[in-house]
């Protein structure tokens, strides 16, 4: 598991154990993240929370690879 995944993982767990900290979280993900992990999100990147439901679902679309290709795309997956 890579770092970024890792964070990501404890970052979820916290919200699911931690109402305050999920209120934070999608109010101000920037600074909630540098509170409880001190990691700091550089500036020029854009982060935003958003919280799931049965009813609702987010698909993401990452950036397309710069020489994009069918197996470029298969090997995400």
């Amino acid at each position: 598991m890579s770092a970024e995944q890792e964070l990501l993982k404890q970052i979820i767990e916290k919200a699911w154990n931690e109402p305050d900290f999920k209120a934070k979280l999608l109010a101000n993900p920037k600074a909630a993240i540098q509170e409880a992990f001190n990691v700091s999100v550089p500036d020029d990147i854009n982060v935003t929370a958003v919280e799931e439901t049965s009813k609702s679902f987010y698909l993401v679309i990452p950036p397309a690879p710069q020489e994009g290709s069918v197996d470029d795309v298969n090997s995400m997956w």
